[in-house]
């Protein structure tokens, strides 16, 4: 490997980083002073301009533009509020029963727009005047919210696993989804244990059992929503249409149900909605195109094969290696956000866990579960943050209360990493692994 090379490349990516230039130009900046080490300035110009075209050009990527803005509609279109009362009638008998509410109408929304911010506001939006009128301790609620809001990252659809998938070459995105279902239902049965202890030694109240007219009610207003998994899933498993196809059907249900049948977006928000979505999308793909490039000065400078030589050094081990790379992944997912962290390092981590015997479709979900993490940690995870605001919790106070559930979050992902069934068994179920 040429240590000029990588020193130069990510030593200048980590400078401009700290100095504030946005992700995709600080990759692009450290891409193209490490090129210009290998090749002239014009020839890396053209190489980089050359990768950022090659790795656009994929139609599995257009599932990404289409579930953003499916997204997007559904934040705005009223469907946390009637998940979080159709969560009521399913956990709302269990001690702290708002807290496992709140689990649970994440999970259920983050199944359906596959954005864990967006869940974040929505459902936390909703939750924390309920829970501080019951009693609840505003930390609490917003530690429960922040770390439950990432189970829409493993719950399909997902945009990571997307760009895990192209980014490994070769997976099915079908099967990254269903392989995705029982580590996130895992994520959020261990973040509802947690709480439950907690609600249980504070003494936080039980909700009421719910009349069987309410149930019917919250069953009914929620059913419209539920039933976009059965049709993107559904359609995908029948092998009536692609996961690219099911981002636009997704679509198309969203705005029907949005616009049409709940009536709460007007045709006059549908400009700024897709001007939202477009600014989203922008920056996802520009972030995919440029670590492309990255990817390839890093494998000019063997980088990869360098690592992965390093670390069959320290053991031959395969329960080791992964302790070692689940350690580095969640140090990354501090420091980094999602999407440039699988665009990086999955070409540096993927071969060393294959040559371990590892199936690439556990590694990916050991891989999108790790950084998930990230999202709830300072100095750049979006979901504190945006669960900060909501509640009106200052992040000082709410480092503390979270740390239970990072545990739990913690111990989750070692299960998943070291039980591979828990990944592998839904997809060889249905035939798809």
């Amino acid at each position: 490997m040429d240590w000029t090379l990588s020193l130069v490349m990510f030593g200048s990516f980590f400078i401009l980083v700290f100095l504030g230039v946005p992700i995709s130009f600080s990759i692009g900046l450290a891409t193209l002073a490490a090129g210009t080490m290998m090749l002239p300035l014009e020839t890396t110009l053209a190489v980089i301009g050359q990768k950022v075209a090659t790795g656009l050009d994929s139609f599995s990527l257009l599932a990404i533009p289409f579930f953003i803005f499916a997204g997007v509609l559904m934040n705005r279109g009223g469907i946390a509020h009637r998940l979080i009362n159709f969560s009521q009638i399913l956990v709302g008998r269990m001690p702290g029963s708002l807290g496992h509410v709140n689990v649970m109408a994440n999970m259920l929304f983050g199944s359906i727009s596959g954005s864990a911010v967006a869940a974040a506001a929505a459902v936390g939006g909703t939750m924390s005047p309920m829970q501080k009128k019951a009693g609840y301790d505003p930390a609490y609620s917003a530690a429960i919210n922040v770390t439950s809001c990432i189970t829409g990252l493993l719950i399909p659809p997902s945009n990571v696993l997307i760009i895990y998938a192209l980014t490994a070459g070769g997976i099915s995105v079908a099967t990254l989804f269903m392989a995705g279902y029982l580590p996130g239902i895992l994520m959020g049965l261990g973040i509802m244990v947690v709480g439950a202890i907690i609600a249980k030694r504070r003494g936080y109240p039980v909700a009421p059992r719910p009349t069987m007219a309410i149930a019917l009610k919250a069953l009914w207003d929620a059913f419209p929503s539920l039933l976009l998994v059965v049709v993107v899933m559904g359609g995908i498993l029948g092998g009536i249409f692609t996961a690219t196809e099911a981002s636009a059907i997704a679509v198309v249900y969203t705005f029907v149900l949005s616009v049409l049948i709940y009536r709460e977006v007007k045709f006059k928000e549908l400009p700024s909605i897709i001007l939202d979505s477009v600014i989203t999308t922008s920056i996802v793909l520009l972030l995919i195109g440029i670590s492309v490039g990255m990817s390839w000065a890093m494998t000019n400078a063997d980088i990869p094969y360098t690592i992965s030589d390093a670390l069959m050094r320290v053991s031959d081990n395969p329960i080791v290696i992964l302790l070692i790379i689940n350690i580095i992944l969640l140090i990354v997912g501090v420091f980094m956000d999602m999407t440039p962290a699988v665009l990086i390092f999955t070409p540096i981590f993927l071969p060393i866990a294959t040559n371990l015997g590892m199936d690439p479709v556990h590694f990916g979900i050991m891989m999108v579960f790790n950084l998930c993490i990230g999202l709830c940690t300072p100095p750049v995870g979006s979901a504190l943050f945006v669960g900060c605001s909501v509640s009106g919790v200052r992040l000082q106070d709410l480092l503390k209360p979270m740390l239970p559930f990072f545990l739990a979050l913690l111990v989750t992902l070692f299960a998943v990493t070291y039980i591979p069934a828990l990944s592998l068994f839904l997809p060889g179920l249905f035939g798809m692994h």
